[in-house]
């Protein structure tokens, strides 16, 4: 039969030794936990107030006459340039809601 083998105490050295190192082991310990919580916290918090991917469907009028001559998007903005009867106007709307966030109108000077 197998015995395990027998170990002299430990001296006041190697235990003052294996102490700290337990203190040590569960700092260690605690502060990886609390960080991992922290990680899935934010990532939590984000996937639950995160805005629906698809925007939703909007119908903008535009003036009688009108045409689009052009789009662009820069950060969160997405602009249309109309042409109107010869003036141009620029129509910017938020990217992720689609509601207007500016407009601005060109006109030849009498």
């Amino acid at each position: 039969m197998y015995e395990p083998a027998r170990h002299a105490a430990p001296t006041a050295n190697q235990a003052r030794f294996f102490k700290r190192m337990r203190w040590m082991m569960l700092i260690s310990g605690a502060t990886t936990v609390l960080a991992i919580a922290a990680v899935l916290g934010v990532i939590g918090y984000r996937v639950l107030k995160a805005e629906g991917s698809a925007p939703p469907d909007v119908t903008e009028l535009l003036p009688k006459g009108a045409r689009i001559i052009g789009t662009a998007v820069a950060g969160d903005r997405i602009t249309i340039m109309i042409d109107t009867n010869g003036s141009v106007e620029v129509r910017a709307f938020d990217l992720r809601t689609l509601k207007p966030a500016g407009r601005l109108k060109f006109a030849a000077e009498p």
